[in-house]
């Protein structure tokens, strides 16, 4: 009976080791493909203030994307962006909506209920209250290679729009650190996956030392002595 329990043990040490391994070779391959040619920067940073309420209040914790080394980020209307720019926040850097691009023209015509993107109303599903889509009136052409950007607490935010005497509010795109993700999810699946694999992995080497160990355990057959009588003989 305890050697086939040891056998057992050996059977599953060989199927965990076998699975472990996979696993961890999973996570590997899946974290070189997601990475491509380059590998992407991930930071975690502490939101600073409420101008992007509500999607991110004060304290709140966000993942960012910092792009690949030597690469820029792409960023698009409608991104979360990690900023740079001494001049609204000495302290570091801040965070922001893009709501216009190089070549966009940007608007808020006093009294309307909504801005307007190249003459068209922008809808802003995301902002705190969409009853104040600015706090002041302008009308800006975005030079190629910057950004108008906005607070989503828009009653409440330093953004392009309180600094519309510079560079008509807009920033260069350097001046962008980084792009909100929600999370950076190829490095949690290939963590994952390695992870578990990895535990897997020392289970089963676990369960193989102790199945060989029962199996060194065990006590050899008796041998009959040399010329003894079988079992059963007479005289």
């Amino acid at each position: 009976m305890e050697r086939r329990r040891g056998r057992r043990r050996g059977i599953w040490a060989i199927v965990l080791l076998v699975a472990g391994g996979v696993l961890v070779l999973g996570g590997t391959v899946h974290s070189a493909m997601s990475a491509g040619d380059s590998e992407v920067d991930y930071e975690k940073h502490r939101i600073a203030g409420d101008n992007m309420r509500p999607a991110y209040a004060a304290g709140d914790a966000g993942w960012f994307s910092m792009g690949a080394a030597g690469e820029e980020l792409e960023i698009g209307r409608g991104d979360v962006v990690l900023v740079s720019v001494p001049e609204w926040r000495p302290g570091g850097p801040m965070l922001s909506r893009v709501v216009a691009r190089g070549g966009d023209r940007i608007e808020h015509r006093r009294g309307e209920g909504a801005l307007r993107l190249n003459g068209e109303p922008l809808d802003e599903p995301y902002i705190l209250d969409r009853s104040v889509p600015a706090v002041v009136p302008f009308d800006v052409t975005v030079p190629e290679g910057r950004v108008f950007l906005m607070g989503d607490n828009r009653g409440n935010s330093v953004d392009s729009t309180m600094h519309l005497s510079a560079d008509s509010g807009t920033v260069a795109l350097s001046s962008v650190r980084g792009e909100a993700v929600v999370e950076p999810t190829d490095l949690i699946v290939a963590g994952g996956l390695q992870f578990v694999g990895a535990v897997v992995f020392l289970t089963g080497g676990v369960l193989g030392v102790v199945a060989l160990v029962v199996r060194r355990r065990q006590p050899a057959p008796a041998q009959p002595a040399w010329g003894a009588p079988a079992p059963g003989a007479s005289d």
